[in-house]
């Protein structure tokens, strides 16, 4: 057994020594020994693990920093009348664009005449939810989740909040969105 291990000992020892010899050659251009290569002091790892670190830290504080700044409340924007919404039959809904050009929403005009305005994004995974005239709810059809037309928050389903709500002014029979307010996160019904 003893001599069995000298011998294994010998044979690693030995395909080193050819693989030192196979790049003897090259060596002048590439000048890295390859016993330096794999050493990393203390000192070097803990400079690493610092940095690497600070920069998830930072980058943590960046996103959480977003996030309270975006859920503060009530945004103002400029107001837009909601065109269509005049003629808008009790218990359907309209698609439109607000605060932007790119941010679709979606208008309700509920059974009893009142108007509700959501972004029409799902807030689990930004999936366009639609109005169900049948259940008088707002759908996700992505994750079948369900949205309660006059407050927006969730009936069920896996959406973490409720959508975002689009404050809205009656001005005579136009409809004008004026703002938008952003929901808070696990407010549930």
């Amino acid at each position: 057994m003893k001599k069995d291990l000298s011998e294994a000992i010998k044979n690693v020892l030995s395909d080193e020594q050819t693989v030192r010899t196979a790049v003897a050659c090259s060596q002048s251009e590439f000048p890295y020994d390859r016993d330096d290569e794999a050493q990393v002091t203390r000192r070097e790892f803990c400079n690493f693990l610092f940095l690497t670190s600070s920069a998830l830290l930072v980058g943590s504080a960046a996103f959480a920093a977003k996030y309270a700044y975006e859920v503060q409340g009530t945004s103002s924007f400029p107001s837009t009348k909601i065109d269509g919404a005049e003629a808008l039959n009790l218990g359907s809904a309209l698609n439109f664009y607000y605060p932007g050009p790119n941010d679709p929403a979606i208008l309700v005009r509920t059974r009893d005449g009142k108007f509700f305005a959501y972004d029409q994004k799902c807030t689990h995974l930004t999936c366009p939810v639609y109005f169900a005239r049948e259940h008088h709810r707002l759908e996700c059809p992505c994750h079948e989740g369900a949205f309660d037309v006059m407050t927006g928050n969730v009936l069920y389903g896996p959406p973490p909040r409720p959508l975002d709500k689009i404050a809205l002014e009656v001005r005579g029979a136009e409809v004008w969105a004026v703002g938008v307010i952003k929901e808070k996160e696990n407010a549930r019904t």
